[in-house]
């Protein structure tokens, strides 16, 4: 039974399009209100999560050297710096001879050197022990270690 409408009730608005024919949606007022509801809820959302992740600490990256002069055995080493290259020129400042150079850098990290049959060995790792690990795999059990860094 079809009822006649009169003009005073308030239909919904409808979208008159292919894509979605004769679907109803609410009023253009609602829709103000759903975004303003949205952007509520994202900055609450957001709010929470910004005091998490200010109270995680920050870990700086520091940077460490060993430059070692080959003839000589004259070691220089460096830890803790800021930038690898002040690291480096420290490790070659401390070792005091012209013909050193830097044989192992490392990044929050620690560097050993181990001296093998007429070569020398370099690793890193995370710990002076497993940098110690790695060089010695590498170089031999009977190599013996010549310097190790760590930064803090």
């Amino acid at each position: 039974m079809a009822t006649k409408m009169t003009g005073m009730e308030r239909r919904p608005e409808t979208l008159g399009s292919s894509t979605f024919p004769g679907a109803t949606f609410p009023r253009r007022d609602h829709w103000q209100i759903i975004a303003v509801l949205i952007a509520a809820l994202v900055c609450l959302v957001g709010a929470g999560d910004a005091p998490a992740a200010s109270k995680s600490p920050v870990r700086k990256v520091k940077y460490g050297a060993i430059a070692m002069d080959r003839e000589t055995r004259a070691v220089g080493y460096s830890y803790d710096f800021l930038l690898s290259r002040d690291a480096k020129r420290e490790a070659l400042k401390q070792c005091g001879s012209d013909t050193c150079e830097v044989m192992v850098a490392f990044r929050s990290a620690c560097g050993v050197i181990a001296e093998g049959k007429n070569k020398l060995w370099t690793a890193t790792g995370a710990t002076r022990q497993e940098a110690q690990a790695k060089v010695l795999r590498r170089c031999g059990k009977n190599c013996p270690v010549l310097a190790w860094a760590c930064t803090r």
